[in-house]
């Protein structure tokens, strides 16, 4: 029986090896493996004591660190009690705020259901349960700052409830461990007993305060509340800061005459949404005319790296989001190949992502141009900030009726300012009027897009 038992935990142990192996991205390459003997023990063959082990798995990434890309515990019950553990956030994300749990002891789970939602400067990552059963206990707390690997949750797949799995931690806490560990358990009351007696302690208390922070505290007043900042929130604050402090900012603008462009979203929006299932808006007018103009200045989707200008011969085009935790920037990838309607669609299935919270750092790495439509929210003007490290960003605004001259008569129109903030290091202003130009001619004749001229 006993050598059933350990056939069984070897067997369970390889599997799980392979797994986290297999589950390797293809762009990190495999380090070592390592087993950790826990603290803990279980009961195992036939009532003996033995220490729990874990595996943590080290990958090295493209950029050449090395990234701990699993934890993975393992017991030698009979494989009842799955921990669920933080997943790999990505390459850039080292670590996390565990914002909330979804679940609670004694919740019953399905498999891949969430339990948890981690908050990077990013996006926010769900943990989820590996297997279905029962939660029976957090071991973590609202809060907490988590690393890929850690645990989070433990979950019965028995479904019989938490009470079993504390009964079950209450027998192996009273466990006697072996004779090796004995005189361990032994000497740390000693040391403890030094540490108390010893004359240190009545030193620290002369050491001096912990120093203050760098932004000045305000006092406290009535009516006012503090709350502690979001990862996302200081992640946006730390890229735009550093934008302003990088990029040699200028802005430059135009006004666009929408009467062209609304007019043909009037005359085509029901046939285009029997077609093709989405609205017909003017965001895909302003990407089509970026990506026009953008092929005319190919210097504005380019960058600077170190002394070297890279210059794109694709177009991914950033769309600012605003969500109710912060400002995301999901991407549109080679959107010179598409058309109108695959544009919709992108933008319609990233923004509702986006607003969710379920969009993925892969949807928001990279992109050469970002667009950001501030109009939806009223703005008539702005001067909008690069987002690094691309070298240009334009800034859709409000549309509204003023008059203007037309051959040589004064008529309401509807009129929209747009800007172009660049990074003066790399394009001259001439190539930046000649962009905004470019679109302005676009968006007041969408024919030329189907003419090419």
């Amino acid at each position: 029986m006993k050598f059933r038992e350990l056939l069984k935990f070897v067997i369970l142990l390889q599997f799980d090896i392979i797994n986290v192996l297999l589950n390797l991205q293809s762009s990190f390459i495999w380090k070592e493996i390592a087993f950790v003997q826990s603290s803990s023990y279980h009961t195992f063959l036939g009532g003996h004591a033995y220490p729990k082990l874990s595996i943590e798995v080290n990958a090295i990434s493209p950029t050449g660190s090395v990234i701990r890309l699993s934890n993975r515990s393992f017991s030698s019950n009979d494989g009842d009690v799955v921990e669920a553990t933080v997943p790999f956030m990505g390459e850039s994300i080292t670590d996390g705020t565990l914002a909330n749990f979804l679940k609670k002891p004694g919740d019953r789970v399905e498999a891949d259901e969430p339990i948890a939602q981690i908050e990077t400067d990013k996006v926010t990552i769900d943990v989820v349960s590996p297997v279905a059963g029962v939660i029976t206990k957090l071991l973590a707390n609202e809060g907490d700052t988590v690393e890929p690997g850690i645990k989070v949750a433990a979950i019965s797949k028995s479904g019989e409830g938490a009470p079993i799995a504390s009964s079950s931690e209450k027998a192996v806490s009273q466990t006697p461990p072996p004779s090796k560990e004995a005189p361990k358990t032994e000497t740390t009351p000693i040391k403890e007993a030094k540490k108390e007696s010893s004359p240190p302690p009545p030193k620290s208390k002369g050491l001096p305060p912990p120093p203050k922070p760098t932004e000045p505290q305000l006092p406290p007043k009535d009516r006012e509340r503090r709350v502690p900042m979001t990862r996302l929130r200081k992640r946006v604050a730390t890229r735009l800061k550093d934008s302003q402090n990088t990029f040699a900012l200028l802005t430059t603008f135009n006004e666009v005459d929408m009467t062209n462009l609304m007019g043909l979203r009037s005359e085509y929006k029901d046939a285009f949404f029997e077609k093709h299932g989405v609205k017909l808006g003017l965001m895909s007018g302003f990407v089509k005319a970026a990506i026009s103009a953008l092929q005319y200045q190919p210097v504005v989707n380019a960058v600077i790296d170190g002394d070297d200008i890279i210059y794109r011969d694709y177009v991914d085009i950033s769309i600012a989001v605003g969500t109710p935790k912060g400002l995301v920037v999901p991407v549109l990838r080679n959107a010179e190949r598409m058309n109108f309607a695959e544009i919709e669609k992108e933008i319609n299935t990233l923004a509702k992502k986006a607003t969710a919270g379920s969009i993925s750092i892969d949807e928001m790495a990279g992109g050469t141009f970002t667009i950001s439509n501030g109009g939806v929210y009223g703005s008539l003007l702005s001067t909008p900030i690069i987002n690094p490290p691309q070298s240009a960003i334009l800034g859709m605004h409000s549309i509204v009726s003023r008059p203007m001259v037309v051959g040589g008569n004064v008529v309401p129109r509807p009129m929209m300012y747009i800007a172009l903030t660049y990074d003066h290091r790399l394009i001259d202003g001439r190539e930046a009027v000649f962009f905004l130009r470019r679109i302005k001619d676009v968006v007041e004749d969408p024919r030329r897009l189907l003419l090419d001229v």
